[in-house]
Order: C-alpha cells, then sequence, then structure tokens
C-alpha cells in the first residue's frame, strides 16, 4: 500500500479532536458527488488531476472515490483535492453473488443476473495497511478477477482472428494500454470488461483501414455494428461477444455476501447498498416495493444507501430517497463516472432532470455522515456503524444518530475547508 494514502489519512486525522470539531462552525450545504471511479479503473477521467479540476471548475465540495480492488490512487487524489477545498470521500466497491436468490431467480440491482449484488463501503479508513483478513479476501477477489479476465482476453482474441481480424491481443498488451493512458502503477491496474473492449476496438482500428472497418465489424460480431465510434464500438464488442451466453464469454467467480461485507468493515468503512430502483424496468424484485426492500436491508444489518440518480425519475428517486431516510437509513449519491461520458459531476436525474431539492439536502446529510464516520474511525471510535457493521449504539434513534453524524461531518468539512491552502 502507497504510503501516500497512509499520509492522506493522517492529514485528516490531524483536522483536531473530535470534541473541538463538535464545537466548530458547520459547513454551508455544497455540492456533493459521493461516487466516481478514477483510473486505473474504466473512467471517464483521463487522470486524477483531471477528475479534480473539473470538480473544482464545477464546485464539487465533497467528492467520494469508489474504486474496484486497489486503493492507492487515494494519496494522489487527496494531495490534489486539499489546495482545490474539496473534501475527500474514501469508499470501495464490490460485487457478491447471493446463491439462494440465484436458485430462486431474484434480480437484486443487477437486471441481468439474479442473485448478483453490488455492495459499496463509504468511509474506509483502515487501507495502510490492510488487516491480515481484508487482505485475505482482497487477494481472493483479485485473483478470481485476474484469472477470469485472462481467458476474456484470450476467448475474444479467438473469437476476432476465427471471424477473419488476428490482432494477438494478450492480457499484458491491455494492462500496457491502461499505463500509457492514465500513467498508473502497473501493480495497481485490475482489469475490466470494457478495459479489454476498449484495447481490442483500438487495436482493431489500428489494423483494419477506415473504410473496411464496417465490414469486419459486422463479421466480428454476427451483425451490423450500430456505429463505428469507437465507444460505439466497444459497447457492441461487450454486448455482442462478451455477455453471458456469447462466444467470448467467461463466467465470473464473486465472493458471497458475507466476505464482500467483511471487507467494508475490515476497511474500517459503512456497508452501503447501491439502489438501482427505475434504472431497469421491471423494478429489480429485491427491491421493490420501497417497504420490502428497507426489510431486507434491515435483515443484512446495512444502514445506508445510495444513488446514482442519473438511472432515475425525478418522482421515483423523490418516493425511494424519502422512504428510505424515514425508515433510519442515511443516504448519499454519486455518478460513478465509470464509462467514456463525461458528464457533469453534480448528480442529475434521467435526462438531465434535477434532483428535487429535499433530496439533495438528503444526499449532503449521507455525505456529512459518511465523513463524520471517516473521521471518527480515524481517532479510533466508533462511527456510523461499528466493527460488526451494527449502528453506533451511543444514540438513542436512528434519526438521531444520522442527525448527530451529520453535524460532526458537516463541521469537519468546515474545518477541512478552512485549513486548505489555494
Amino acid at each position: 500500500m502507497s504510503s501516500t494514502v497512509a499520509q492522506a489519512l493522517l492529514a485528516l486525522r490531524e483536522l483536531g479532536t473530535v470534541a473541538a470539531l463538535r464545537a466548530g462552525s458547520r459547513s454551508p450545504r455544497l455540492k456533493v458527488n459521493a461516487h466516481i471511479h478514477l483510473p486505473p479503473n474504466f473512467s471517464a477521467f483521463e487522470s486524477v488531476r483531471q477528475a479534480v479540476e473539473l470538480a473544482r471548475a464545477q464546485e464539487i465540495g465533497v467528492l467520494g472515490v469508489s474504486n474496484y480492488y486497489d486503493y492507492d490512487v487515494y494519496g494522489p487524489l487527496t494531495a490534489l483535492v486539499r489546495p482545490a477545498g474539496i473534501f475527500p470521500l474514501f469508499g470501495l466497491e464490490t460485487i457478491a453473488l447471493i446463491d439462494p436468490l440465484v436458485v430462486e431467480g431474484v434480480k437484486i440491482n443487477d437486471p441481468g443476473n439474479p442473485g448478483k449484488m453490488y455492495l459499496c463501503g463509504k468511509g474506509i479508513t483502515r487501507i495502510a495497511p490492510f488487516s491480515d483478513q481484508a487482505m485475505r479476501i482482497l487477494s481472493l477477489i483479485r485473483g478470481n478477477d485476474s484469472t477470469r479476465m485472462a481467458k476474456v482476453v484470450a476467448a475474444l482474441d479467438a473469437v476476432l482472428a476465427s471471424r477473419g481480424v488476428a490482432l494477438g491481443m494478450t492480457e499484458a498488451a491491455v494492462v500496457d494500454m491502461i499505463v500509457r493512458r492514465h500513467g498508473s502503477p502497473r501493480a495497481s491496474v485490475y482489469l475490466q470488461e470494457r478495459h479489454v473492449c476498449q484495447a481490442f476496438q483500438e487495436a482493431l482500428f489500428a489494423r483494419v483501414p477506415a473504410d473496411r472497418r464496417g465490414a469486419a465489424l459486422a463479421r466480428i460480431l454476427g451483425a451490423a455494428p450500430k456505429s463505428l465510434e469507437p465507444v460505439a464500438v466497444q459497447n457492441d464488442l461487450r454486448a455482442h461477444l462478451l455477455k453471458s451466453g456469447k462466444p467470448a464469454y467467461v463466467q465470473e467467480t464473486f465472493v458471497n455476501f458475507e466476505q464482500a461485507y467483511r471487507l467494508v468493515l475490515e476497511l474500517g468503512g459503512i456497508p452501503c447498498y447501491p439502489v438501482l430502483a427505475d434504472g431497469t424496468s421491471p423494478i429489480c424484485a429485491f427491491e421493490q416495493p420501497v417497504s420490502s426492500l428497507i426489510e431486507r436491508l434491515r435483515q443484512r444489518n446495512i444502514h445506508l444507501v445510495e444513488f446514482v440518480p442519473l438511472r432515475n425519475s425525478p418522482q421515483v428517486l423523490r418516493q425511494y430517497v424519502l422512504a428510505l431516510r424515514q425508515a433510519g437509513l442515511a443516504v448519499t449519491a454519486g455518478t460513478e463516472h465509470n464509462t467514456l461520458d463525461l458528464l457533469p459531476l453534480e448528480p442529475a436525474c434521467t435526462g438531465g432532470a434535477a434532483v428535487p431539492q429535499y433530496v439533495q439536502e438528503i444526499f449532503w446529510e449521507g455525505a456529512c455522515v459518511v465523513a463524520a464516520h471517516q473521521f471518527l474511525t480515524l481517532h479510533g471510535q466508533c462511527g456510523y456503524v461499528d466493527a460488526e457493521g451494527n449502528a453506533n449504539s451511543a444514540y438513542g434513534s436512528a434519526e438521531q444518530r444520522i442527525v448527530d453524524l451529520a453535524a460532526l461531518g458537516s463541521a469537519v468539512i468546515a474545518r477541512y475547508r478552512q485549513t486548505s491552502k489555494p
């Protein structure tokens, strides 16, 4: 683990004592994005610097990162956001498979795969160094994923060769593309399907002249390409060749829910469920009605949820957010930025519709809760949840816990911005 991550955490810890921060002034509501992905994850951003510069230009006050597999990039992030006065939230994203729900055919927050659950962690602080148990789970996840991605590259290369376009692509060549594109340390790179498709598209375009690409892609895909634009070609390769039942599909291997949940806790974070809601139609069975989603989350000891509002209509977003918040769950929101589309950083609903004002207030409150958790755990105290994921019992109710911790988090953010050096 990079020493810059440890230094970044130390800098946040040294904002002051918990008592002093509780007595300090609070921040006004700021623009918040609690979930983006940074390189070497597949990302809209070319670099951490670009992400921070865009966040500053768009007046984002709190920026959360939820990368897969490796967190070394959080050190450089913190070094860049501090002079910009942007408060960093550290997080992670992982995937679990819940076997009983696979058997029952229940879709959770992945509309294409029953039993597959995306799970996030918010406010992680125990990442320099990892605990032994965190390292074991991470090593399992990384090993499973790396093994699969090597097979995906080989399978996709074989399909293209059999259809008349021999590229000789290797896993190492895909990693080379990421290192070259983002300047990321090679050891921090873990491949995703989008990386593979980008590398194949670039190699294909380098090999096949522009006037022959349409015909070549029609042979490769077994269908006419939607477009010859690079991103469209990448999406076509993924949809026609890598998905379940397609010729280059390689079955995924996931940890179970308990392992994913434990990883979040071992890293000092808050287990967080990303709600898809009307990001798919019909809404996944696990998430409807919202009253049933609340009960299912309680059964799994989850006290924090997150939205990517771009997937949601304002009406459905408001319905879900208000119901979840009234049930005593804190709520955050982000944009992911896990495609090449360089969208605005402030979350918006489908079609660019504004997030309802009251919902924005709830998202700010949730970000402040995560900031408080991050700060408290850096001081060796219990944050929003304890080491087993249980809600902090020092508060009389879920409402009081959220309100009090949001107040502390707001003070932490205010102090951070007061001491930032432009």
